[in-house]
């Protein structure tokens, strides 16, 4: 009774070994990289964003942004707290013009599971025309 269990095992490994010269010899006849692609050009970092700070006290959560670049940033405050019945808070968006400061704060009934922060290119108004 137990030949045929050897057999399907053996049988099994076969295959799987099989298989895995398949991938390898597919993986060796694969074509080489060109060295006529264009090199990776590091990217310049973006200009952009409130530099932002969080402070949270109990259940109270703070952010303190300031924006050091000429384009305005829209944050959002986001705070998730940690009960199941809490209920997680997301701030009115703030504009934070160029050397501007903002405050944004938020809170939970009882702790504070994460916060964080996200930021948003303001467009600028478009300009009426003869002006």
């Amino acid at each position: 009774m137990r030949a045929p269990h050897h057999r399907a095992a053996a049988l099994a490994s076969a295959a799987a070994l099989l298989a895995g010269l398949a991938v390898a010899a597919e993986v060796r006849a694969a074509p080489a990289p060109t060295e006529d692609a264009p090199p990776a050009v590091a990217q310049e970092p973006e200009n952009f964003g409130a530099s932002c700070r969080t402070v949270v006290e109990g259940s109270r959560v703070t952010a303190y942004c300031h924006n050091p670049y000429p384009d305005t940033d829209r944050v959002r405050l986001h705070v998730e707290c940690d009960r199941w019945w809490d209920v997680d808070t997301d701030s009115a968006p703030v504009d934070v013009e160029a050397t501007a400061y903002a405050r944004l704060t938020g809170r939970c009934w009882k702790e504070v599971r994460s916060v964080w922060l996200t930021h948003q290119p303001v467009e600028p108004a478009p300009r009426a025309p003869g002006s």
